[in-house]
């Protein structure tokens, strides 16, 4: 492998069949490059399916309810349905098996202010555990507990911009701050990976809010988190089984999708999971076929390469060469090429994705396109041994004719 005339020998047939070098070389380096932007491509629609939900849970389900637009049992449309504490704890005592998390929620816009600074915030009155629900992430302080609840506590949590926007650089953990005129006292900051819109938000204890700004026990919305050992089919008849007893309890008809909705992750990560499998078969599939392209590819002009090299092959066996000497030849000249070939078009690949990744995520919904290194390696590697096979069977054919047959040959 290491003998250096055999590599002079090498390079010099190389340099002599310069276009049959650089046409086994293409073949190779276009498949690779092919392969590389098709999974790259499905990466990217996989990463953006991810983002979209990247600053909520995967297992949760979210219950809200409006206007009905079906008459049923005798009442009316147009009823406005309200979810009440008394929802919110049946579905806690009736599921508790399947539930990891709860909250109820309650939606706000009030006007904050610190000393001379003030804006208008939407300001969300929920459980502590809506802290795993929306995947907050405490950077100072801490979120709501079950004494602020309990006591109902004018205690707040504010988002990373609301901080910079009514603080700057101080502090503002243990300060007090002017919520739609009354006093909370701020015990937590918290980024999420949302993104601004998420961090200029706020979070106050939701008895507080009953108690202040409504006193009754009305809620806005319902969050759940599902145990996350149930099976996606699992967690998606546990949505419908709630929504069926939601249904009977509020009077809501049965095909009265107005008045009570249910967003169950559970839906939403089937159908990417279909999505992506399907799309993922497609891929392998072209991904296949254009790797089968460039192995005949690479063998049809490695067969041509030994039969045109025949001569050659009969002068080197008169003149006392082995024939695992010439085979060694052949397939050493047949690795090197498809290797580096492969490796131009994995670079090239990888690059081409850099270079277009942020141009095709507002169009065509694709983020960050790119791919395992491990599947182009992969690649690679088939493609080397086909290179190696492709050179080591005619050549072995080759190598077994008498060198008087080999001088004859046309």
């Amino acid at each position: 492998m290491f003998d250096l005339d055999r590599w002079r020998e090498i390079f010099q047939s190389i340099n002599k069949n310069r276009l049959r070098s650089v046409m086994s070389g293409f073949t190779v380096a276009f498949a690779i490059l092919l392969f590389t932007l098709l999974f790259g491509v499905a990466n990217g629609l996989g990463n953006f399916f991810k983002g979209a939900f990247v600053d909520s849970a995967e297992n949760t389900i979210s219950l809200r309810v409006r206007k009905t637009t079906k008459p049923y049992k005798g009442l009316q449309t147009g009823r406005i349905i309200q979810l009440k504490n008394k929802e919110y704890e049946y579905i806690g005592q009736e599921y508790k098996n399947k539930i990891e998390y709860q909250s109820a929620l309650i939606y706000k816009n009030f006007s904050i202010k610190y000393k001379n600074e003030a804006s208008t915030y939407s300001v969300t009155a929920v459980n502590p555990d809506y802290q795993f629900l929306e995947k907050i992430i405490i950077t100072d302080g801490r979120f709501l507990n079950e004494r602020d609840l309990n006591q109902k506590s004018k205690s707040i949590v504010i988002g990373r911009l609301i901080k910079e926007d009514l603080f700057g650089e101080r502090p503002a953990i243990g300060k007090r701050v002017n919520v739609n005129g009354s006093s909370y006292l701020v015990i937590g900051i918290f980024s999420d990976e949302g993104g601004d819109n998420q961090e200029r938000k706020a979070y106050i204890p939701l008895s507080t809010a009953q108690m202040i700004y409504g006193s009754n026990d009305y809620i806005s919305q319902i969050d759940l988190g599902y145990n996350p050992s149930l099976s996606t089919d699992a967690a998606i008849a546990f949505g419908h089984q709630i929504e069926r007893d939601l249904r009977k309890k509020l009077d809501i008809h049965p095909d009265d999708q107005s008045a009570l909705s249910v967003n169950n992750m559970a839906d939403a990560n089937k159908f990417i999971s279909t999505v992506m499998f399907a799309l993922v078969l497609i891929i392998t599939f072209i991904g296949s076929g254009t790797l089968i392209a460039g192995i005949i590819g690479i063998s049809n002009i490695m067969i041509f390469v030994i039969k045109e090299r025949s001569k050659e092959f009969g002068i080197r066996k008169a003149l006392g060469a082995q024939p695992a000497s010439i085979v060694g030849m052949v397939v050493q000249e047949s690795v090197l090429i498809t290797t580096i070939a492969g490796y131009v078009g994995l670079s090239l690949g990888t690059y081409l994705l850099s270079l277009i990744g942020d141009s095709l995520e507002e169009d065509y919904f694709i983020t960050n396109p790119s791919v395992s290194p491990g599947i182009v390696i992969g690649a690679t590697i088939v493609l080397v041994l086909s290179g190696l096979i492709a050179g080591y069977v005619p050549a072995k054919r080759a190598a077994r004719i008498k060198p008087i047959e080999a001088l004859r040959a046309d």
